[in-house]
């Protein structure tokens, strides 16, 4: 069991950055692949970026602009955010795969991941 928590949104300028951050509870941390997801209002939860066996992966509306990266010894995984948009504005969650081998998967559906966090708020004004 894992349990995940998102923290770091807030309410930004459009060309603004934000860095969420998404604490695991667990000492496998490193056996996970993660991801980040985002959900808008009136829409369906959309992948935002990934990152596995040290492959990250990123849509191309994000790419160029986010970053991911995780740091196993705490625990944690980040999302870099530069240059927000209005569009970007959404509530944001951290979510974990367990993996057991390197199989070059990219993990970026909502029905790939096993445990969720709750979300945090990014709301980006124009």
């Amino acid at each position: 069991q894992v349990q995940l928590v998102e923290s770091g949104g807030g309410l930004v300028q459009a060309g603004g950055s934000l860095r969420l951050s998404c604490a695991a509870s667990g000492r496998t941390f490193s056996s996970y692949a993660m991801g980040w997801f985002r959900q808008a209002p009136g829409k369906e939860r959309e992948f935002v970026a990934a990152i596995s066996w040290g492959d990250t992966y990123l849509p191309d509306s994000v790419k160029g602009r986010f970053t991911i990266s995780r740091d196993n010894a705490k625990n944690t995984l980040y999302l870099q955010m530069n240059s927000l948009k209005p569009e970007d504005t959404a509530v944001y969650y951290c979510a974990a795969k367990r993996v057991t081998y390197y199989s070059g998967a990219s993990y970026t559906g909502v029905d790939e991941y096993d445990y969720w966090g709750q979300g945090t708020q990014v709301t980006v004004s124009s």
